[in-house]
C-alpha cells in the first residue's frame, strides 16, 4: 500500500501543493486527497480531471494518482475455487493463496470465492459447481472425474463461464484447461525415489484416494509402468484405495504393515497421509522407502523424524497465480484458442532439504 500524502504544505518554494491542483482542477483538498490515498471512491471522470491538472503544474504527486487511474479503470473479476474437505491443511493453503493471488493480479480487480466441499459425491460436486459458476466469470475446481460433473461443466460453458481444473483434470470435453502437476512424471518419480531408496528389492504399497482422480490415476500409471521398465526385482502389490482419508488410510495401513512384514517401499499418491504416517508410526517400521504428496505440518515432521523420506510437493502460491493468470485471461473477451495447460514443476523435499515449521 502507498504511503499516504501530507495534504499540508512542504514548505518547498514554488513546489506545487495539494491545493493548487484542486483549485487547478476545480475540485476540493478532500477531493485530491481522496485520489491519492484512496480512501474512498472518487468517480473516474474527476479523477481524470485531477491527474491532468496536476501534470498540468507539475505536481510531484501526478505520477501516484496516474496509478490510483489504471487501478480504478481494471475490469473486476470474480474467480470461483471449488476445493475439497475443508479441514484439510493442503486444501487450506490453497484457499489462501487463491485469496492473494486474486487480489494481487495485475490486469483486473479480482476477488477470490473460496469454496470446500467436504462431501465428495458427484452429484454434491456438480452442484456446487453450478452454484459457484451463477456469481463468478470463472471457475477453477478440483473433482473427480464423472457424467455428473461434466454436465456440469458443460452448463458453464455454455452459460460462457470457462472452468479449469486444477490438480486432477477431467475427460470433459467443454473444460477450459488444466493447472496443476505432471501426474505421470510425478508417479515415475516417485518410483525411482523407492527404487533408489528401498534397502532391497521386495514389496511395495501403493495408496491412491480414488480412481476417479484422474491425476491420482495417473500417478499410479507412471509409478508402475517405472518398475515394469526399470525395476522388475520389485513386486507391486494391489493398489489399496483410501479414499483421502486418514481414517481410512490408518487401518487399512496397519493392515498392510502387518500382512507384509518384509515390505520395503510405500507410495501415496492421494490423501489420507495422517492416517499412514500415524500407522507407520505405532509399528516403528523405520527403513521404508515412503515417498508422500504435498508437504503439510504433518508431512513435514515425519520427514524430520525419518518417519517418510520424501516428500512431492506443488508449489501453492505458484500453482494459485497459475491459476488466476488463466482464467484472467479466458475472460479477457477474446476467442478461445483452445485446451489451456498449465504445468508446473513439483518440488522434492528430503529430510535434509525440508525446513522447520
Amino acid at each position: 500500500m502507498s504511503k499516504p500524502v501530507d495534504p499540508e504544505r512542504s514548505g518547498a518554494r514554488g513546489r506545487a501543493t495539494l491545493a493548487d491542483v484542486a483549485a487547478a482542477a476545480g475540485v476540493g483538498v478532500a477531493t485530491v486527497d481522496r485520489v491519492l490515498n484512496g480512501r474512498r471512491p472518487v468517480r473516474e471522470a474527476t479523477t481524470e480531471r485531477v491527474l491532468a491538472a496536476a501534470e498540468r503544474i507539475g505536481y510531484h504527486g501526478s505520477g501516484l494518482i496516474r496509478q490510483r487511474l489504471l487501478a480504478a479503470t481494471r475490469p473486476r473479476r470474480r474467480f470461483g475455487f471449488l476445493l475439497q474437505k475443508s479441514g484439510d491443511p493442503f486444501y487450506q493453503a490453497i484457499g489462501a493463496a487463491a485469496g492473494r493471488a486474486a487480489a494481487e493480479a495485475r490486469d483486473v480487480r479480482g476477488e477470490a470465492a473460496v469454496v470446500y466441499v467436504d462431501e465428495l459425491a458427484p452429484r454434491r460436486i456438480a452442484d456446487e459447481l453450478l452454484r459457484l459458476g451463477g456469481h463468478c466469470d470463472a471457475v477453477a475446481c478440483v473433482a473427480v472425474d464423472h457424467p455428473h460433473v461434466t454436465r456440469a461443466v458443460s452448463e458453464l460453458a455454455a452459460r460462457q463461464v470457462p472452468v479449469f481444473t486444477l490438480l486432477s483434470d477431467l475427460s470433459a470435453p467443454d473444460r477450459a484447461g488444466y493447472v496443476g502437476l505432471d501426474s505421470r512424471k510425478l508417479g515415475r518419480t516417485a518410483a525411482w525415489l523407492v527404487a533408489r531408496t528401498a534397502a532391497r528389492p521386495g514389496p511395495v504399497a501403493v495408496f491412491v484416494g480414488s480412481h476417479r482422480y484422474l491425476g491420482q490415476e495417473m500417478c499410479e500409471i507412471g509409478f508402475r509402468s517405472y518398475f515394469r521398465e526399470h525395476a522388475r526385482d520389485f513386486q507391486l502389490l494391489e493398489t489399496a484405495v483410501n479414499l483421502d482419508d486418514p481414517t481410512v488410510a490408518y487401518p487399512f495401513t496397519l493392515e498392510l504393515l502387518q500382512r507384509y512384514p518384509d515390505l520395503v517401499g510405500l507410495y501415496d499418491a492421494g490423501g489420507g497421509r495422517e492416517g499412514i504416517i500415524r500407522a507407520l508410526r505405532e509399528e516403528d517400521r523405520g527403513g521404508l522407502a515412503v515417498v508422500c504428496n504435498e508437504l503439510t505440518e504433518v508431512t513435514r515432521a515425519a520427514l524430520i523424524d525419518g518417519t517418510i523420506s520424501t516428500v512431492l510437493a506443488l508449489p501453492v502460491d505458484e500453482f494459485c497465480a497459475a491459476a488466476v493468470a488463466a482464467m484472467i485471461e479466458a475472460t479477457a473477451g477474446g476467442p478461445l484458442a483452445g485446451l489451456r495447460q498449465r504445468i508446473l514443476p513439483f518440488r522434492i523435499y528430503v529430510p535434509e532439504n525440508v525446513d522447520p515449521a
